[in-house]
């Protein structure tokens, strides 16, 4: 799916997230690379050009976790501005993160992780959180550990 395409570097990168809940837990991924290198964080990543959020979504859930997903709905978007030492932007993301169902459910963590799991989502307090993604899990109710009863799209 990728092409070659002139894009400037100073723009901000589309990616996407998933929130799979299952019986009370969320699908995590731990990071093993920057931004965020060592905190949990929901599976996702940047959107390949021509493809859309959804098929992107599924796909980087399949390569984190090993989880086949269907995507229910958009559960909202963050953006993520994380500075460099001197306070120049070094990273900037709008990630539309999505509800989703898991079609599968054995982890098998990919290789652009460092581990895979399903946490128990009154257990999230005790990981070593990717910054904002806790408050994000509590404004959208899923720290109640069921995806919402009105999906939208």
């Amino acid at each position: 799916m990728l092409a070659s395409r002139a894009v400037p570097e100073n723009i901000p990168v589309c990616a996407v997230g998933a929130i799979v809940l299952e019986k009370g837990a969320l699908l995590l991924v731990k990071r093993n690379r920057e931004p965020a290198l060592g905190l949990w964080s929901l599976p996702g990543g940047r959107v390949e050009w021509g493809e859309s959020l959804r098929e992107a979504c599924a796909r980087e859930v399949r390569e984190e976790a090993g989880i086949d997903i269907e995507i229910e709905g958009l559960a909202g978007i963050a953006e993520r501005i994380i500075p460099d030492d001197e306070g120049d932007v070094r990273w900037h993301f709008v990630i539309h993160d999505f509800w989703a169902a898991p079609r599968t459910h054995e982890i098998t963590p990919g290789d652009d992780v460092s581990d895979a799991a399903w946490v128990p989502v009154d257990a999230l307090k005790d990981r070593s959180l990717t910054p904002g993604l806790y408050e994000f899990l509590q404004d959208r109710g899923a720290l109640e550990g069921r995806r919402p009863r009105s999906r939208t799209t």
